[in-house]
Order: C-alpha cells, then structure tokens, then sequence
C-alpha cells in the first residue's frame, strides 16, 4: 500500500528540520570548517584504514569524479590527507588521513556525540531504540529507490566496515546471537548451546585486565552502521602455557564474503605471533564447516584430531586445529 499525500508531507518536514538541526543549510558542519561532503570524506577515509581510493570514495558519497578530485584536493593541501601507493600496483593511490587528520576526525566524532547524546536527552529512553530502526530502515531504503531511480543495476556501495578489540555494550548479546542463529541453521544447535556461548563469553569478557595492552587475551569486533558484524577472541589461559585459544569467531550472514572473517582472524593471528609466550594456536569446531575450514588452513592451521561428540545437543564430528608458531 502506498504512503498517504500527507504522511509523505509528514515525513519531508521531519527531514528538512533534521537537515537544520544537523548543519547542513550552512556556517560550521560538526564543529569544523569544513563543508559537509569534506567532513563524511574524512570519516569514510579514516575508517577505510589505508585501502580506500578515490573511486570508491566517490561511490559511498555518491559524488561525481570532479568533485571529489576538487574536494580531496583541499584536503591534502590543508595537510589532513595523504595519498599513497599500493604496495602491489603502484599506479593505485590509497587515501589515508594524516595525523593532524586522525585528530579532526576524532573532534568531528566527539562533536557527533555529544550531539547525538543531547538529542537522546530529549526522550525517554524506551524511545531509543525505535529512533535507531526507524532512522536505519529509512536510510536502507532510500539508498534502494536511489539506485532504481537511476535505472542503475549496480548494487549501493557497501557500508564500510571497522574492527575494534575490547568491550562495548551489547557485545555479549549480539556475539551470543549471531552464534545461536548460525548454529541453529547449520547443525540445529538449541538452547545448550546458546546458554554455553554467553556464559563462556561473559566470563571472558570479565576477567581482570583482559583489556590491557599487555594482557594474554583479546576481543576483537567487526562494525558496520553501528551494528556488530562479527568478532573473534583470543584466549591465552584457559588451554594452559603457551596455548593461544582461538574462539568466538564468527561472521553476520549480511556481510558473508566480503573479507569480514579474514580480517578478523589476521588480527587476532597478529596478536598471537606478536608475543614470544605463544608456542602455538588452537581452535575446535565441526565437520562440514567448508568455508570456516578453507580459512584457518590458508592461515596455517591443520586438523590434528577429529572425535564425535554431543556437548552441544546434537551429535557431530568435533575437529581440533593447531598452528605452530611461524
């Protein structure tokens, strides 16, 4: 069914004060000098960590060449953006933000904030949520009617992608989610092994100075529009001296095949071999688990044991994988 002529009116007024209340009609954007195409430049730049080109700038901002060369430009003249060459092709420039870049960004995310949280402010908190799906789907949606308006058969560009380590709120739910949905669908995995997961992960997550640089464990967390993507932990205790235990690793079904899990786990391998203590690394999973398996031995592990078990609820073929230290 079609939206009403006035809940259509409805919703262009909602927008147009939203473009006030956020600076698009002038003067100062986000605390800067900037224009507001330079300041989303800066962040897609900053969160795109090196492997982002002109190109696929001006796709995710849906600008056109000329104004993104003008645009980048500025900013490399003004010193808060460096170009590079890629290291296999030199004729391929990634942008990076300098340093003094790195700390414009982080004002403009500190400004954002703070806006954001004052807005919320304004509300009730039972009203947050509805406020992020409502904004999400509206913005999904504009994004598809964007591209058939063009005629255009190309996909939207997608979200960019950031990981993090350490804790946010939430972390523990949304890791224990994504865990039982793919499970459930794949081996039919039930309440068992969901109740495992969380409590295993909370316990993780509240041991005493697991989040210090020096600590023998890590989370990491893969971000995309906010959301939890995926994650993979490194636990260096509980498998005994020596042992690197690779866990929670696990990948959204949205973002599948979009080097997600490859980032993931090059990260925590990172923070394996960067400390001498760590002789080898382990995980456990199942049989059948193609593309998770394809992985690991692209990133050096081997099956080194292979016995049945039920721990979980359903009878499958657990599998040990082990990598030595490089």
């Amino acid at each position: 069914m079609d939206p009403s002529a006035d809940f259509i009116e409805d919703v262009r007024s909602a927008s147009r004060a939203m473009v006030r209340a956020l600076g698009f009609m002038g003067g100062d954007f986000a605390g800067t000098d900037l224009s507001p195409s330079a300041v989303h430049a800066l962040i897609e730049i900053e969160q795109g960590e090196g492997r982002l080109s002109a190109r696929e700038l001006g796709e995710r901002l849906r600008l056109e060449k000329s104004s993104v060369s003008r645009m980048l430009r500025k900013l490399i003249d003004t010193g808060l953006v460096r170009e590079c060459a890629a290291a296999d092709d030199a004729r391929v420039k990634w942008l990076a933000p300098t340093a003094q870049g790195r700390s414009r960004v982080a004002s403009i995310h500190a400004f954002a904030r703070a806006q954001v949280t004052g807005a919320m402010a304004q509300m009730p908190p039972q009203q947050y949520r509805m406020v992020l799906e409502g904004m999400r789907l509206y913005a999904d949606a504009l994004e598809r009617s964007c591209d058939a308006g063009t005629g255009s058969a190309v996909s939207p560009p997608a979200a960019p992608i950031t990981l993090h380590s350490g804790y946010r709120t939430g972390l523990i739910a949304r890791i224990t989610e994504m865990h039982a949905l793919y499970y459930a669908r794949q081996v039919d995995f039930g309440p068992r092994f969901e109740a495992v997961v969380a409590k295993g992960l909370a316990n993780f997550c509240a041991r005493p100075g697991l989040h210090e640089a020096a600590g023998p464990g890590r989370l990491w967390w893969a971000e995309s529009r906010g959301r939890i993507v995926g994650s993979v932990a490194i636990d260096g205790e509980d498998l005994g001296p020596g042992i690197a235990h690779l866990r929670w690793f696990i990948v959204d079904d949205g973002v599948r095949g979009a080097g997600v899990g490859r980032r993931l786990l090059e990260a925590a391998l990172a923070f394996v071999d960067e400390r001498p203590a760590f002789r080898e690394t382990q995980l456990w999973t199942f049989s059948g688990l193609h593309a998770a398996r394809s992985l690991y031995e692209a990133h050096g592990f081997t099956c080194v044991e292979e016995r049945p078990g039920d721990q979980w609820g359903q009878r499958v073929l657990e599998q040990r994988f082990m990598r030595p230290r490089p």
